[in-house]
């Protein structure tokens, strides 16, 4: 209960502060407001790739709404490319872990490639994203992991 008590309190947080803008707390503006669902590219430019901080990344650029969708982009295994995939993990405990066992894979190998694979935010629930490749090994090392918590679109915090 504390850990999604934190991460609901991380997707709130003022990304300003920082900066010393301790104005934004929603009162007077929101951040990344904007009036329909949106595209995501995980990583942005960087994509989804072995040793990018994925956490970072999400910190970053959230809040991240209902209804967004999220487009993972990666290059489909080959001779020189080695493969990525995409986790949902069940709960936190696995998710920090990088425990495969009882995460359910939503983003094969090969869906990566072109437009990349999309994932829609379609509940207000927290979301563990990780690549399980290498036995979770990506996961673990490589930080390709993160958690996103979207919030209903319109609220100001």
């Amino acid at each position: 209960m504390v850990l999604i008590a934190s991460m609901l309190a991380l997707g709130l947080a003022n990304k300003d502060w920082q900066h010393g803008n301790y104005t934004g707390w929603g009162f007077n503006r929101a951040l990344n407001e904007t009036k329909g669902p949106n595209k995501i590219t995980v990583g942005g430019s960087e994509n989804w790739h072995y040793g990018f901080d994925y956490k970072q990344w999400a910190w970053k650029n959230g809040p991240f709404y209902i209804n967004d969708t999220l487009v993972f982009k990666y290059d489909p295994p080959n001779d020189t490319t080695r493969p990525h995939s995409v986790y949902l993990f069940q709960n936190p405990w696995s998710f920090m872990k990088c425990d495969l066992s009882q995460a359910k894979m939503v983003g094969k190998p090969t869906q990566g490639g072109g437009k990349g694979f999309e994932f829609v935010l379609k509940r207000w629930q927290p979301y563990y994203f990780a690549c399980g490749e290498h036995n979770g090994l990506h996961c673990k090392d490589g930080l390709m992991r993160f958690v996103v918590f979207p919030m209903f679109r319109g609220w100001n915090y």
